[in-house]
């Protein structure tokens, strides 16, 4: 299924031209035009699903592995020191673009490069509270 309205389906599915890093029957890999690093990209699965809670197991299984085969392309090629594998599922999480889609940023080694948050505390049982109200959606 692709939403005619959806840019990413329009770019995954080669209607809006893009530079292809990689491309399969189920994937097509971008550069994203506004890089958080040199090489930052993104895996646009060709068939439409707003975010990870409606993909596919049969797709989401084959978005690690891809993930890993691009960041260690991008270690050998550009000389990073790692990558982050970042996707993000609502507006809360910083989803734009609603279509599922996966960043895989190369790191240099610049700690402003990183993708940080402010750590919080819990205590055990605020921990086992949550963990409960969780388990209970979990089916």
């Amino acid at each position: 299924m692709k939403d005619d309205n959806c840019i990413f389906c329009k770019i995954a599915n080669g209607e809006i031209p893009s530079t292809t890093l990689y491309e399969d029957d189920t994937f097509r890999v971008i550069f994203d035009l506004n890089p958080a690093t040199k090489g930052h990209c993104l895996i646009l699965p060709k068939e439409h699903y707003e975010n990870l809670t409606v993909l596919p197991d049969e797709t989401a299984a084959k978005v690690l592995p891809l993930a890993g085969k691009i960041g260690k392309a991008m270690e050998e090629a550009l000389g990073a020191k790692g990558f982050n594998v970042v996707q993000n599922n609502g507006e809360a999480a910083g989803q734009t673009v609603h279509h599922f889609h996966t960043h895989i940023i190369p790191r240099y080694g610049n700690p402003d490069e990183m993708v940080l948050w402010k750590p919080g505390t819990s205590t055990p049982e605020g921990l086992r509270e949550v963990c409960e109200e969780i388990k209970g959606k979990l089916g």
